[in-house]
Order: structure tokens, then sequence, then C-alpha cells
């Protein structure tokens, strides 16, 4: 064998390996990440543990993923900076909106910021009811026991919505109260409790469609515009979603709720380059981590809405966005929306808590008050008033 031959094969193994590194080269992560997601099991914790595979297989990042059980739980390492993202849901709106939990005087409106987030082929928000209760239909659901999570408005907020749609509230229902996601199906599995909020293609939501009580998802009905207009008078970034994956969902799917979920945010104290990094290795490998775990392939690119998202993105991830070319000017004018949105309520809480009353109930009644005569001024969606 000539020379050549045996130096061939070598410098051709090696011009692979140098390319391998020069594209890890053009992302560069920290060697340890901490993110936040729900509970182990659930369908966030699950694609979190994914995306953690395929970044310690290319670059040996190591991704530690923090369960929590409410949403407390998850913001509070994100807000201290012990993580720096979380995969979560609608409790960063809250956070943002400084509502429930985040109204208190230990939390008040976040800087939360917007990566990218995942639209699913299931219902990131479906009501879970055992089947053995012979619920069809939402209106079914009066007089029956339904979850009420501990520290996480998200959820509670959630089965609000989809009690709306058929024109009933928490006062039609028996709320059990539970300490956290996975109590809320447990509780349903051993009998305790009849219904709980929850994304379709969680495995959770497996464990209880293989339960004695088996699992069945009433709809929202799409074609009930009064119901939708109620739902969304609850929760104004829900959208008609029809629902075709998940434990217990037909084979034709049916008619249900949408929202992102999970949704990638970080704050402001995440720096615009680690952020541009992580938004684009969130791009660039979905093909290896999609099939990770049930929901991924929600990730995708074509399933990202820049116009029409609630909360302001991270400028390290518009930075990705314009170098792709996917930054349009209805995104940037959605988030010159959000951002001022996000001035008006950190101005509000700045000027109520400068001089705000020492007792925690009457902190928090006059906030109510300060953050819905703010909002209202700025001509701004007020969602909330009290709670």
């Amino acid at each position: 064998m000539s020379i050549w031959k045996r130096i061939a094969p070598a410098a051709a193994a090696a011009a692979v390996a140098l390319a391998a590194q020069a594209a890890t080269a053009e992302i560069n992560l920290p060697k340890t990440l901490v993110w936040t997601a729900y509970n182990t099991g659930t369908s966030g914790y699950n694609q979190a543990v994914g995306i953690g595979s395929v970044l310690k297989n290319t670059y040996g990042v190591n991704l530690r993923v923090l369960p929590g059980k409410n949403d407390v739980s998850r913001l509070t390492p994100l807000v201290k900076g012990v993580a720096q993202f979380s995969a979560t849901g609608s409790d960063s709106v809250y956070a943002q909106e400084a509502v429930y939990t985040f109204g208190n005087r230990n939390w008040g409106p976040q800087p939360i910021r917007l990566l990218l987030h995942n639209v699913a082929d299931g219902c990131a928000v479906s009501m879970a009811v055992a089947a053995d209760t012979g619920v069809k239909t939402m209106a079914d659901l009066k007089g029956k026991r339904v979850s009420w999570v501990q520290g996480a408005p998200a959820l509670n907020k959630a089965v609000e919505a989809m009690l709306a749609h058929a024109g009933m509230t928490w006062d039609d229902v028996q709320k059990v109260e539970v300490g956290g996601y996975g109590a809320s199906i447990d509780s349903i599995i051993n009998g305790d409790n009849d219904a709980a909020e929850g994304a379709t293609f969680s495995t959770s939501m497996v464990k209880l469609e293989a339960s004695p009580r088996g699992l069945v998802h009433p709809p929202q009905p799409h074609a009930d515009t009064e119901g939708w207009k109620r739902l969304n008078a609850v929760v104004p970034w829900y959208f008609p979603h029809k629902c075709m994956q998940g434990a217990a969902v037909p084979a034709e799917g049916y008619e249900g709720v949408g929202t992102a979920y999970p949704i990638l945010v970080g704050t402001t104290q995440a720096s615009d380059d680690l952020a541009y990094n992580m938004t684009k290795a969130m791009y660039e490998h979905y093909d290896d981590y999609k099939a990770s775990a049930p929901g991924a392939n929600g990730w995708a690119w074509e399933r990202q809405k820049l116009e029409h998202v609630f909360l302001p993105f991270h400028p390290g991830a518009i930075k990705y966005y314009k170098e792709i070319g996917k930054w349009t000017d209805g995104a940037q004018a959605n988030q010159d929306k959000n951002m001022a949105r996000q001035k008006v309520l950190q101005d509000a809480w700045a000027a109520y808590t400068a001089n705000a009353p020492s007792d925690d109930d009457a902190f928090n009644t006059g906030w109510m008050k300060a953050r819905f005569d703010a909002l209202e001024a700025a001509g701004m969606i007020t969602i909330f008033e009290t709670w």
C-alpha cells in the first residue's frame, strides 16, 4: 500500500473531526446550565432532559433540570440566579403581571424574557377527568371534585378558563386543594379527586389512563363562540387547538385549548450572549431532540408565533432571529408593546411600594388597585382586577 493510500483515510477523518469542532465552536455554552421545569414525569421535564442529552453529547454541557411542583418553586431559582432558564408555562406571564402569588411584597413584576416556545400536537391545557365519573362535557363537571394546586395560579387559572367555557366558575365544583401537579393526578387515581388540569402528552396522563379510573378529556367546542369569549376573558392568550396527541386522545382528535407549553424563558439576568447561544442551540439541534419526548416536536420553527406572544423576547434571542431573517416588523411592534407593558407594571410597583402599607392583606389589596389603575390609564388590557 502506498503512503498516500495510508494517509488519505486519516486525512479525511481529521477533516471530518475539524469540521465537527468548527460547527461546535459556533455555539458557546457554559459547561453547566441549570433549567427549572415542571415535576418529573411531566412533558416539560421530559423534554428538558431530552434536550440536555443532546447538549451533553454535542458540547459536553451538563444541563441540570430542577423539577418544581408549583409556579413559585420553578421561578424562584430563575429570579435568584440559581437557574439561567425555565421550561415553564403561563406562570411566567403571572410573574410578569405580579398577580396571585407574585403580587405579594416579596415578588412584584418580574423582567421575564422569552427565548422560544413549544406548540405541540397535543393540548398543553386540558381537563383530565376520571372516566368512571361519566363526564363527557365540561358542563358535566358541575358538582364534581377538581384540583386546586397550592402556589400554582397558572394551573388554577387554566381550570377557571375551561369552566368559564361551560358557563361555570370554581363555585360550581368542589375544590380539592393539593400540593403540586403530581399530587393532583395522584389524588384522582387514589379516588380523592375527579379532575385536574394538565398537558395531554404528559406521562402523568399515561399513568392516569392506565389506572382503574381511566381518563377522558372533555372538549371545548370551537364553534361555541360565546364559550370562547368567556374563556378568553379569563386567559386571553389561549386559542382553539385541535388536540391530536396524548393519553386517551381519540384517533380523530378533539377540539380543545391551545397555548404554548413549555416556553423557554429567562430574565434580564441572562446575558445576551448566553440567550443567543441557547436559542441557537435549540433551533440548530431541533432534529436531534424532536423525538426525545412526547411533544418535543412543538419547538419547530414553523410553530413559533413571534408576532403574537404576550412576553417580550430576550435581546439575545432577537439577535438570532434577525440573523436568520425571521424577525419581522410585526414581531418588533409586538416586542415594543410587551416592553411598554412591563415598564408600566414596574413603574406602578415602584410607585406603590414607596409608601405601601405594612399589613400584608392591605398591601395585596392596595397593589391590586394600583396595578389595575396603571394598566387602565395606559390603555392596556388589565386581565386581572382582583385575585
